[in-house]
């Protein structure tokens, strides 16, 4: 039987958690590009902030975000393991950010999804050292801390996550010019208009089909100006004819969503820059869409 105290206790554990909780799937989420995989991390940070010894924690979010990166760390380094058996390429789960633009960090960065599939390229502790320091302005000291490393090994982890996005994206557009560029590569595709998509596409663009192994989903990334264009004007026939077309928000990007007798089918999100459009991912695991589509609706 509990007591009173052990109860009053508890009540402010609950609340302390609920405040932090944000900023913890934020993180989460961010270290491992799965909101599913985040969510668990979230519930077991629940379960061992339940059990602590709470009298000595004097600031309780920093004590459950330590708690939910080491975790996030963990599951990162056997996720890795897994998704090199993954069939085709592989794209972080996409979140709806119309509510919550930020995901409770005190920016917006890596929630784009081009981000966190850079970021899949780091290993776990490279991306959460960037993921506190971009996302959530944590000093250097803190993480360090959090890392269980020195406060220079952790600028340098930061360091090498700051040259690993410049060398590999431009800078993006704006949400406007984003939602322009995608509305006009989703006419020509549609169309199959050759022209008007090699007019779109970057020398070097890539597309990306995350099917995790369901038919229909490219195994190989598309590469190149002309074979992606030719690539999108060949199943423009079988494809468009006969999808509903849902213009959406994903990781703070405008994105549509295709879907048949509806069923969602596929995401479409693209990285968009001044040059052009650089990746164009297709996201149509239905284990990755199920979450977002019911976020969507919720």
């Amino acid at each position: 039987m509990r007591t009173g105290d052990d109860a009053n206790s508890l009540d402010q554990a609950t609340r302390d958690f609920i405040a932090a909780r944000p900023q913890l799937f934020g993180i989460a989420y961010r270290v491992l590009g799965s909101a599913v995989e985040a969510e668990d991390i979230v519930q077991e940070a629940w379960v061992r902030w339940q059990t602590t010894d709470r009298s000595d924690v004097q600031e309780p979010t920093a004590f459950l975000a330590t708690i939910t990166v080491r975790l996030a760390i963990n599951l990162a380094q056997s996720a890795r393991m897994r998704r090199e058996s993954y069939v085709g390429p592989w794209l972080p789960e996409p979140v709806d950010t119309s509510v919550d633009p930020q995901i409770g960090a005190e920016r917006a960065e890596a929630v784009d999804l081009a981000v966190l599939f850079l970021l899949e390229k780091l290993n776990p502790a490279e991306r959460a050292a960037y993921v506190l320091r971009e996302a959530f302005d944590y000093p250097y000291k803190r993480i360090a801390e959090i890392l269980e490393t020195s406060e220079a090994n952790t600028r340098q982890l930061v360091s090498r996550g700051r040259k690993h996005l410049s060398a590999e994206r431009s800078e993006p557009v704006d949400s406007t010019a984003h939602r322009r560029l995608l509305e006009v590569f989703l006419a020509a595709a549609q169309t199959g208009d050759l022209a008007v998509l090699e007019d779109l596409l970057t020398t070097d663009v890539v597309s990306y089909s995350d099917g995790g192994g369901i038919r229909g989903a490219s195994k190989i990334p598309v590469v190149g100006r002309s074979r992606v264009a030719k690539y999108l004007a060949a199943f423009a026939p079988r494809f468009w004819p006969q999808a509903d077309v849902r213009w959406v928000e994903a990781n703070g990007r405008p994105a549509v969503l295709v879907s048949f007798d509806g069923n969602a089918a596929a995401l479409l999100c693209v990285e968009a820059t001044a040059q052009g459009i650089e990746r164009i991912m297709w996201v149509m695991n239905p284990a990755k869409l199920a979450p977002y589509v019911a976020s969507l609706s919720s």
